[in-house]
């Protein structure tokens, strides 16, 4: 294990640097170095970052940079880390990127061999998931998509995938989607997890079959856990409706060996999986 000394030299390059998200005290030692040895701090919100750089007496000159104007920062920082500067990332609260602004000037770096390194530190999905007593094999779903058609289709892959899913959500938001979200999960369990190491943190456990009960505060961030699946799996239900239909109307012309043969090379579906549901709909007819 490298042991960090306050007068390590910094490379030149791009640093992602984890800052708290609510408790100021859970910044690390690393990271407070790095940005008071930076020469500039992208930051998403300068008035957020400006009050957690000044609590530590960091001056470093902090630039605008979030998704509204990060286009047409890209130039200019990446002419000043081709002069050997070294820059930071950081965003309002957490790791950097991850559902935050910064992926298109990461990816700008990579294609001009600019070299980036991670300042590891608190991030609110792996908080959560630490906690939340669920598989330590997740999901991460950023914040939810906006359109209906969508939330469903990632609802129904995430139960199909049977990890834990974790993801951003607004007290408002969440009271929206209840019914999707027990039309997917109804017999897992969940975890909210609000305003994480503020002054007002809160995790409320429940079932999700009892989630329309709950009064949720309206203020406040949230990440939330949905738990695996807690009930055996009826592998079954991992066909696709669609592919369900159209064996049901090959079950009337075609073998169960022939239409197992049929649905497993047309739809990259398991034998298996294609021939127990053959066998199960025939002992219906």
């Amino acid at each position: 294990m490298h042991k960090f000394e306050v007068n390590d030299k910094l490379k030149p390059g791009l640093y992602c640097v984890s800052t708290p998200i609510g408790n100021l005290g859970d910044i690390t030692l690393r990271a407070l170095y790095v940005l008071k040895k930076s020469d500039i701090i992208l930051c998403e919100d300068t008035r957020v970052s400006g009050k957690l750089l000044s609590k530590f007496n960091i001056k470093t000159k902090m630039i605008s940079n979030h998704k509204f104007n990060e286009k047409k920062n890209l130039d200019n920082i990446l002419k000043l880390l081709n002069q050997k500067k070294i820059i930071s990332v950081i965003s309002d609260a957490g790791t950097p990127v991850i559902s935050d602004p910064g992926s298109i000037l990461i990816n700008e770096c990579i294609l001009n061999n600019i070299n980036i390194y991670p300042i590891p530190g608190v991030s609110a999905p792996t908080t959560a998931i630490s906690i939340s007593g669920f598989s330590d094999k997740y999901f991460f779903g950023g914040f939810l998509p906006e359109k209906k058609k969508d939330l469903n289709n990632l609802f129904d892959i995430i139960r199909k995938l049977n990890f834990s899913f974790v993801f951003f959500i607004s007290p408002k938001k969440l009271k929206k989607i209840i019914n999707e979200i027990q039309k997917y999960f109804i017999d897992n369990d969940i975890l909210i997890a609000r305003e994480i190491s503020k002054l007002h943190e809160e995790y409320i456990r429940i079932k999700v079959r009892n989630l329309s009960e709950l009064e949720i505060s309206q203020k406040g961030e949230m990440t939330v856990v949905i738990s695996q699946n807690l009930k055996p799996q009826n592998r079954l239900q991992l066909v696709d409706e669609s592919v369900k239909k159209k064996i049901n109307k090959l079950l009337k012309k075609m073998s169960i060996r022939d239409i197992t043969s049929k649905i497993a090379l047309e739809h990259n579906v398991s034998k298996k999986l294609v021939y127990d549901y053959c066998l199960e709909k025939k002992n219906e007819l």
